[in-house]
């Protein structure tokens, strides 16, 4: 949770809500299929609306909100993407150096899983919440930290999220659109670049994303991160997105539109990540014109507001968000659902597409790879035909000399020729025309036969 006054002051922390200590059941695989209503049918809710465009709309939330059964109904009829808004950060996933915790993290996607939402990760590196072990730590004992850190936690999400804020927060406010200082600065300012090469490795599909606030038009510090990310594409560095926060008050910038625009120009998607408005007379309004904005950028992947009642809100006092305390929607709800709506057709492809699934009660299964020199990550989206499974194996064939490394979400009965991979505990039951993913990484040469699938 990025916490800071909406005219963008110093971060300041809200006491943290204690944690169920529950056990999560695996993660989502990301992203997830988005269903397309048909064109000249008006979605009733956001998330579908969204889709209609191969978007999402999405809400932070955290795993000890799912107890609250206003809060959980909203969330899971409204929403298609869901961010964890403190269990994935520095100071949440590892409390004490090399000792990890993912207990909130994986419920939250395990929740997401089952409810057809993808997940962004928020956030990987950040000068704010860190653990007290990591704040005492400078040059290169933090730089290595860092990147374990990442290696850690975006791999024990892998082929599981849709975009990770690699990244958050780096550039300071001011006028002058250079780096903020902080302990991560002071490694050297090749550290940005650095975490994000960490992290393609780490997981190879995840979209990779910059995320700062105080980015809503074109500005010093807009122009700071956008020539950053000019470099970084020159060079070949893995970015794939940049995320606007949008913690916008009484006003909207009018060269909004304009700055989403440039970016995407460079080659990187656009996502607005924490979106949430002051109230007042022109929140709607504002609600409104942001969503049009995405609506108007070919590369916005979608929209993410930052809570879903205002009193989930860190901005409580403003009441900033689509339903207030009661649950009711809001007028800001209504505009947003109505500009969602007036896209009559998709404008940017959804993340994937699920192939029609075969007759009967059987089960289809299709690759997608990515692939590089000597290597490969493969996710495999296994769909049930048009009765519900029970259980489902995957049979590929590899190529000679090509041998599996590491699996995910599947277990490998064996690691080199003919391979099936089967489901585990949690995404057996696949329901009629539904699907789930599993992914594996190899060296050597990627598959390239068609995969068969067999359900039990």
């Amino acid at each position: 949770m990025d916490l800071r006054s909406r005219n963008g002051g110093s971060s300041r922390l809200r006491p943290r809500t204690v944690l169920l200590a529950l056990a999560a059941g695996a993660a989502l695989l990301a992203p997830t299929a988005l269903v397309v209503p048909a064109a000249n049918a008006a979605a009733t809710t956001l998330g579908a609306a969204a889709a209609q465009s191969g978007r999402y709309f999405g809400a932070a939330t955290s795993s000890f909100m799912f107890s609250n059964s206003q809060h959980t109904t909203i969330l899971n009829r409204e929403f298609n993407s869901i961010v964890a808004e403190n269990e994935m950060k520095w100071d949440a996933t590892e409390p004490q150096q090399n000792v990890f915790n993912f207990t909130g993290a994986d419920r939250l996607v395990a929740h997401a899983r089952a409810n057809g939402m993808s997940v962004r990760g928020h956030a990987l590196v950040w000068h704010a919440q860190q653990p007290g072990w990591a704040q005492n730590l400078s040059g290169t004992a933090l730089r290595n930290a860092m990147i374990n850190h990442i290696n850690r936690v975006a791999g024990h999400f892998r082929g599981q999220i849709h975009s990770w804020d690699v990244v958050n927060e780096a550039f300071a406010d001011g006028g002058g659109g250079g780096r903020r200082d902080s302990n991560l600065q002071r490694t050297g300012n090749d550290w940005i670049e650095v975490a994000f090469r960490t992290a393609r490795t780490a997981d190879p599909n995840a979209k990779l994303c910059y995320n700062d606030y105080n980015t809503d038009g074109i500005n010093a510090k807009s122009t700071g991160i956008y020539n950053m990310v000019r470099d970084f594409k020159a060079r070949g560095v893995p970015i794939d997105c940049v995320g606007f926060q949008s913690h916008l008050g009484t006003t909207l910038s009018s060269d909004y539109q304009a700055n989403l625009q440039r970016f995407a120009d460079l080659g990187v998607d656009v996502q607005i990540t924490e979106l949430d408005v002051a109230q007042g007379s022109s929140q709607a309004s504002i609600y409104e014109r942001v969503t049009r904005a995405c609506l108007a950028v070919a590369r916005c992947n979608g929209i993410t507001v930052w809570g879903v009642r205002d009193n989930d809100s860190w901005r409580r006092g403003e009441n900033p968000l689509l339903f207030d305390a009661n649950g009711n929607k809001k007028a800001a709800y209504n505009s947003v659902l109505n500009a969602l709506n007036s896209v009559s057709g998709p404008t940017n492809p959804p993340p994937t597409t699920t192939p029609p699934p075969p007759g009967g009660a059987g089960c289809s299964a299709s690759v997608s790879l990515n692939t590089w020199n000597g290597g490969f990550v493969a996710t495999v989206r296994v769909t049930a035909g048009n009765a519900a499974i029970r259980g489902w194996t995957v049979r590929i064939t590899l190529p000679g000399g090509t041998a599996v490394t590491g699996t995910w979400n599947a277990q490998a009965g064996g690691s080199t020729g003919t391979v099936n991979f089967g489901n585990v505990s949690y995404n057996g039951q696949v329901g009629a025309g539904g699907s789930t993913e599993f992914g594996f990484q190899g060296t050597g040469a990627a598959p390239s036969g068609t995969p068969t699938c067999t359900a039990t």
